[in-house]
């Protein structure tokens, strides 16, 4: 497995691959596949990606297997005003492609999160996830995330749930 950064020539797989992924992951918690892909949330997802891909202060990175793009990574400072940016820092995402699950590229990129903590002396990483992820949730705490007591409206009336990792 390789990891790079993403340039703009990813963005039509990494939204392929996050509507992948969101059909899964969403699917499974009980939406119906047209509330998860709809033409507007493929406008929307395409601009926020390359948002991010382009952006000074986050940080996007593709797993490459086999020459396929088989997950993302984005990451950067906290969408809380109530967060110092100094001390903390946001994983926005992590997207694996779901025939991929499994195999240890979500852990990869996890680790690439963990490092930016690290090498950023950074104390806390924070996250959302939806309620009904299970797979998601349990994968965060697997690798040390507890749940913060946040939480923000969601699809099918669950909620995000905030979550955070304190830096060893």
């Amino acid at each position: 497995m390789e990891v790079r950064e993403a340039g703009l020539g990813d963005l039509s797989g990494i939204v392929g691959l996050h509507s992948r992924a969101r059909v899964a992951y969403y699917g499974a918690g009980g939406l119906p596949v047209d509330e998860i892909l709809t033409p507007e949330l493929a406008r929307e997802q395409r601009e926020g990606w390359a948002a991010a891909i382009t952006s000074a202060r986050k940080q996007v990175r593709c797993a490459i297997v086999d020459g396929t793009l088989a997950g993302v990574l984005a990451m950067g400072p906290p969408h809380s005003s109530g967060l110092d940016p100094r001390t903390t820092a946001q994983l926005y995402q992590i997207h694996v492609d779901p025939e991929l699950w499994g195999r240890g590229v979500g852990s990869a990129l996890h680790a690439l999160f963990v490092r930016h903590l690290q090498d950023e002396e950074m104390v806390r990483g924070v996250l959302e996830v939806w309620e009904r992820n299970t797979r998601a949730r349990a994968f965060y705490g697997r690798h040390g995330w507890r749940p913060d007591g946040t939480s923000r409206p969601g699809p099918a009336r669950a909620p995000y749930l905030g979550m955070h990792l304190t830096r060893p």
